[in-house]
């Protein structure tokens, strides 16, 4: 019996990675996601495009979800700063960031359902992040609304 997440690298190791360099202004009507390219933050998965990145595209959501928590535990476990290229401004080259994820998802399918707990773990810690997040625009909106208050009643 295989799982659903030994079927997602099946699929991954047997299709090409579709991955080229966003355009401004281009839209994609696949799912997709994009990855920064220059900086230090290079390899870092994003839901939204920005000056310098590549889009990822696939031919359905569960993949490109999967690929993109994929990328993500390898941008936060620093696999791309060996990659990363140029003194001023590093960046990540096409084909480095294709070697590195075909090489991730060769490595990983070796234990398929961790990674598929893994990935369970890290969608819910992001929604816990965004909670985080908005408690604390809250807080702050409540102590500019305190301090506005001392300030108004004189």
């Amino acid at each position: 019996m295989r799982s659903v997440a030994s079927d997602f690298f099946k699929a991954c190791a047997m299709q090409t990675l579709n991955i080229k360099t966003h355009r401004k202004g281009r839209s994609y009507e696949n799912p997709h996601f994009f990855i920064l390219n220059k900086g230090l933050n290079s390899g870092k998965p994003l839901r939204q495009p920005c000056a310098n990145c590549f889009v990822i595209q696939f031919s359905d959501i569960d993949t490109m979800e999967k690929t993109f928590w994929m990328i993500f535990g390898l941008w936060r476990s620093k696999s791309f700063h060996p990659l990363l290229r140029g003194s001023v401004i590093p960046f990540i080259n096409l084909d480095d960031l294709k070697a590195c994820i075909s090489q991730a998802i060769t490595t990983l399918s070796r234990n398929p359902d961790q990674f598929h707990k893994n990935v369970k773990t890290l969608r819910s810690l992001e929604e816990l992040e965004k909670q985080y997040k908005t408690n604390l625009l809250l807080i702050e909106s409540a102590r500019k609304a305190i301090f506005y208050q001392c300030i108004v009643k004189r």
